[in-house]
């Protein structure tokens, strides 16, 4: 018997079964799919990252927008005060100015302002106060407020001033 000489594909893609070809491209296609899909998630989590972002952003400027405005009226509180401690008890310049005061006051509170003005016998609290010195009280506990120099100020929840107070001390 002759054998007859067996011819070679031409081109190795010739080779493959057309439903092997066919697989491969789907596998192909399918992991271009998944490709797709994880980066399209990672921009949608970008686009609401940023979005939490820009909302945070514009809820802190709405809170603290008039800071500057309210740390300015700061030392007006304090002269007002000053005056009124001053100022005789039946004086009527004094009920017109302790109303002033007073409304001056609850226009500050409704825009997030709050004193810290703390009380004898209160703890000091180095987030909010500042020591200026420390006294000698025998009827204080140890590191508590004996007196206040200078009321502090909160700007929702953010020190604009610490109070200014004297701390006991015991030997």
């Amino acid at each position: 018997m002759i054998q007859e000489p067996t011819q070679e594909p031409r081109d190795a893609d010739a080779a493959l079964d057309p439903e092997d070809a066919s697989h491969d491209q789907i596998e192909a296609l399918r992991g271009e799919i998944e490709q797709l899909r994880a980066e399209q998630l990672r921009e949608r989590a970008d686009l609401d990252n940023q979005r939490k972002r820009l909302a945070r952003d514009v809820e802190m400027a709405r809170k603290f927008a008039n800071e500057r405005l309210l740390s300015e009226l700061l030392p007006l509180f304090d002269s007002m005060e000053a005056g009124l401690s001053a100022a005789e008890k039946a004086d009527p310049l004094r009920e017109g100015m302790e109303l002033t005061l007073r409304q001056l006051h609850r226009i500050a509170e409704a825009n997030g302002l709050l004193e810290v003005a703390p009380k004898p016998g209160e703890t000091f609290d180095p987030d909010r106060h500042q020591a200026m010195s420390m006294v000698e009280a025998a009827t204080l506990p140890p590191g508590s407020v004996v007196q206040v120099f200078q009321k502090g100020y909160v700007l929702n929840e953010r020190l604009l001033r610490p109070a200014l107070v004297v701390v006991a001390r015991h030997d």
